[in-house]
């Protein structure tokens, strides 16, 4: 599971580098980050969030409803 505090100061990283989105990101299921302003989604394996743009892409199509639990390691 994700610490709190580390949920607070993590940011999607295609978000922080454009002027006026904030990037924050919601824990879901204890298995996802899901950015509120890109709709990229980060799964987390094994408690460790995997930030890469390629995996946000990936899933971002996706609706949270149909993201796997738990999320599956990267390729």
């Amino acid at each position: 599971m994700i610490h709190k505090d580390l949920l607070e100061i993590l940011r999607c990283p295609v978000c922080v580098r454009q002027e006026g989105k904030e990037g924050k990101l919601k824990l879901y299921k204890d298995s996802w980050l899901l950015c509120a302003d890109c709709e990229r989604k980060y799964p987390i394996v094994e408690d460790i969030p995997v930030m890469l743009i390629e995996e946000g892409d990936k899933w971002a199509s996706k609706k949270k409803e149909e993201l796997p639990i738990p999320a599956p390691r990267p390729n």
